[in-house]
């Protein structure tokens, strides 16, 4: 059985990549974002589902520094994450061929419960980010709060996220290019 997962910051491109290596590998796609509807079905999974979005973002980054919004985003992961494991290990029993990506695929929670590897997409620049995040909003509802949480997705996140890869072991990329290439690389290992 082969399985990969994609982590890493929003926007950095990870959606795409999966994608790529779907299609070159005959593999499944997972979107963990696809999988949040039905976490919103369980109450307690549903505030963290929506713990982003039940906020005022001006009162959100005007109030959040870069740790405390860490720890939000790894309180939710946490929260959500056996859901996403109860998925994710109904998919490799099924047999299936699988590349899982989302932001929630926190490097410890990865290194902790999944068998098999990946990769940590950081992005290359806040400003293809802010442009990323302009074509397909996440949170911010105005330019002004696309723009921050571009700022915040590649100068807070993502500097976060290489950190606790490589503690893991996990490659941390920049270019979805050369994430292509170590991901065929792990995929031929299989």
């Amino acid at each position: 059985m082969k399985h990969l997962f994609i982590t890493g910051i929003p926007s950095a491109g990870k959606s795409y990549l999966a994608k790529k290596i779907a299609k070159a590998t005959g593999a499944a796609h997972f979107d963990i974002d696809d999988w949040r509807e039905e976490m919103r079905k369980d109450p307690e999974l549903d505030k963290w589902v929506q713990f982003f979005w039940n906020k005022d973002e001006q009162i959100y980054w005007n109030q959040t520094s870069c740790l405390k919004h860490w720890q939000n985003l790894k309180n939710q992961s946490e929260a959500i994450w056996p859901a996403i494991v109860a998925r994710v290990n109904g998919i490799k029993k099924s047999g299936q061929p699988a590349i899982f990506e989302g932001v929630n695929i926190l490097p410890h929670l990865a290194a902790k419960d999944l068998d098999f590897s990946g990769v940590c997409l950081i992005g290359e620049s806040e400003e293809i980010i802010f442009e990323r995040n302009k074509k397909a909003p996440r949170w911010g509802s105005t330019e002004a709060f696309q723009k921050k949480e571009a700022e915040i997705f590649f100068n807070c996140e993502g500097p976060i996220y290489k950190s606790e890869s490589e503690k893991h072991g996990i490659k941390v990329f920049s270019l979805v290019g050369e994430a292509k290439k170590e991901l065929m690389r792990l995929w031929k290992q299989k």
